[in-house]
């Protein structure tokens, strides 16, 4: 059961759910492309050969750690709007969260790079009443979350 499912409100449910963006993984994605370009090139035995292996098993070093690290973020954020409240839950042992009452958002605001939105994420910023600002990093389709938040005020 899901942090957000254990701390549901009576007669709460659930109208929508949003995910992390697969962006997160591009640092491994990129770690893993170095390591193998490297590795590549230090079976020509050149002089350098040596220094391209070493090159090579520490991006792959760096992409097991990056990719254990985003993997871990991608399954331990949660991001829900249901019929009473905003929840998000970010991280497993530091853990960030919010719960906003609906009636208590002032507005949701939507960042997007020119990569953001060709790719479909964004950061999304939940103002509450009082000027509380929370702001949380790619996440899939940031507007249909701001969208959806707005069809439920």
């Amino acid at each position: 059961m899901s942090f957000i499912e254990k701390n549901l409100l009576t007669n709460e449910v659930i109208i929508y759910r949003a995910n992390m963006h697969w962006i997160i993984f591009l640092n491994t994605i990129l770690y893993l492309l170095l390591s193998l370009i490297t590795c590549a090139f230090s079976f020509k035995q050149t002089e350098g050969s040596q220094l391209l292996l070493a090159i090579s098993l520490l991006a792959l070093l760096f992409a097991l750690i990056s990719g254990i690290n985003s993997f871990i973020r991608y399954k331990t954020s949660e991001f829900a709007i249901t019929n009473k409240r905003v929840l998000i839950k970010i991280g497993f042992i530091q853990r960030h969260s919010l719960e906003v009452l609906l009636t208590k958002v002032e507005g949701i605001g939507v960042n997007q790079s020119i990569m953001g939105r060709i790719l479909g994420y964004g950061t999304i910023i939940v103002t509450g009443t009082g000027g509380t600002k929370e702001t949380f990093d790619q996440i899939a389709s940031p507007l249909e979350f701001r969208s959806q938040v707005q069809a439920n005020l």
